[in-house]
């Protein structure tokens, strides 16, 4: 059971609210927002200088500006509207970086304005418990402050796994959050950890013509995804000259004044002039102590919670990624605002975390996905059937100069149910929310011929949504 607050503290609280929530990312945010316009009175910690979290300094939306950066450059060299007579145009990391900064200070901006206007305070420094209902705040200067609060929800995120045989302090050796502090232009880069992280950082790279060393754990790139779309996406990247290793672990990392040399199990080893890490991340828990509270987190420093992202402590609410699966920062928001719901209620939250959450992978060409995969069906003995669109076929697609990708759509052969959506090409995140919003329907609204009888504007990317359609509809007998 919760207990109360303790007002026989050796220290001075300096102030009690409904809820203090621990980060800022999309978490913590969707937390507090929530919390906020139910009029509770509500306390952010952030251990960074700014708001926004990980998702906005270090992740989600550099590495997307950088891509579009690269994808940009990439139309323009291939583009011949052009000209082909010009010289190719050739950007630095370091060049394409300066508009990854200035979407990132235009985030911060917004993001702050969201909490002075819902009247949120905010507070600078390291935040750990003293007990379940307070916390101590370690500010910059090194000064302590004091907060108290009824609920207390931990939305802290993750940061990169670090191996400790490998030293990340050498000038050529970079994990997915330092690497956004490379000041020079690599000619050579080995990304270990081919996930979503160091698949997108691969197609950056090669994009800026710098040769790549993919280095893949597991025996398919991208396992998760259906497979024609993980062999689609396999195929672009040897097509566009990244080499990709697969089912690799290494064995040791050596470092020279000029770069890396990675060394495998296999035997294999290969240079570079530097090292990107990317295999895995850890939740960031280790400087809260829980201890105090009695919270355990696993081996990768996530909590356990319930469907109400309630942890075994019952004010102690937890969202994002230091609760692991999906880590997504789309998820994570709504995952705060399901935790708020819960306290502003003081039961369970009737909204909870859709089933088909979509994935989007910001490689070049994008790859986005909703539902079941053809393998998932296979092995569930479903009877599907496959509806398929090429872009190639599409007219926006060849306006845009754009060809490369598909649209498929799986799809029960009896009831015409869509089962599963997938998608590779440009702008495949944002293609893929039509047939989400159609697959969400209840009642019988969730049917493929939907996209037969819907009139589309063309010509249009959607329109691929008619074209699969009719060709999985045609494969019936």
């Amino acid at each position: 059971m919760s207990k109360k607050p303790n007002t026989a503290t050796p220290f001075k609280i300096a102030a009690h609210y409904d809820a203090i929530v621990i980060g800022t990312g999309p978490g913590g945010e969707g937390a507090a927002m929530k919390l906020a316009k139910r009029g509770k009175k509500v306390a952010i910690i952030e251990k960074a200088h700014s708001v926004g979290g990980g998702c906005t300094h270090w992740g989600t939306i550099p590495s997307k500006a950088l891509r579009h950066s690269v994808s940009r450059l990439i139309e323009f060299n291939s583009n011949p509207l052009f000209g082909e007579d010009q010289a190719r145009k050739q950007l630095t990391f370091a060049e394409i970086l300066s508009h990854a900064q200035s979407v990132i200070r235009k985030q911060v901006n917004l993001r702050k304005g969201f909490y002075d206007r819902n009247e949120c305070d905010l507070f600078f420094g390291e935040a750990s418990f003293v007990d379940n209902h307070t916390l101590q705040i370690r500010k910059n200067d090194g000064s302590l402050d004091y907060l108290s609060a009824d609920n207390i929800i931990i939305a802290t995120g993750s940061r990169p796994y670090r191996p400790a045989d490998i030293d990340f302090s050498h000038p050529h050796v970079y994990d997915s959050d330092t690497i956004l502090s490379l000041d020079y232009h690599p000619s050579s880069i080995i990304i270990y950890g081919a996930g979503v992280i160091g698949s997108e950082y691969a197609s950056i790279f090669r994009g800026l013509d710098v040769k790549t060393d993919l280095i893949n754990n597991r025996e398919r790139l991208l396992s998760f995804l259906d497979a024609e779309m993980s062999d689609s996406l396999s195929y672009h990247f040897r097509n566009s000259g990244i080499i990709i290793r697969h089912d690799e672990q290494y064995k040791s990392v050596e470092t020279t004044p000029d770069g890396v040399i990675m060394h495998m199990q296999s035997g294999k080893k290969m240079r570079a002039n530097c090292l990107l890490f990317a295999n895995g991340r850890t939740g960031n828990t280790d400087k809260l102590n829980l201890a105090a509270i009695g919270l355990t987190p696993d081996g990768r420093g996530q909590l356990k919670v319930n469907d109400n992202y309630q942890t075994d402590v019952e004010n102690i609410y937890a969202v994002g990624d230091v609760i692991g699966y999906p880590s997504l920062a789309s998820a994570a928001y709504d995952q705060g605002r399901i935790a708020a719901g819960s306290i502003v209620s003081g039961k369970d939250s009737r909204k909870k975390l859709i089933l088909d959450i979509p994935t989007g992978i910001y490689t070049i060409p994008e790859i986005s996905s909703v539902g079941k995969t053809e393998q998932e069906l296979t092995a569930l003995k479903v009877p599907y059937e496959v509806g398929r669109a090429q872009f190639k076929h599409l007219a926006r697609s060849q306006i845009l100069g754009s060809d490369v990708g598909s649209l498929k759509i799986l799809f029960h052969r009896e009831t015409k149910e869509i089962l599963g959506i997938h998608c590779f090409g440009e702008r495949a995140s944002e293609i893929i929310h039509i047939g989400q919003a159609i697959m969400e329907q209840k009642n019988g609204g969730n049917n493929i011929e939907y996209f037969v009888h819907t009139t589309f504007n063309y010509p249009t990317m959607a329109e691929a949504y008619r074209v699969a359609a009719l060709n999985g509809l045609n494969r019936l007998f």
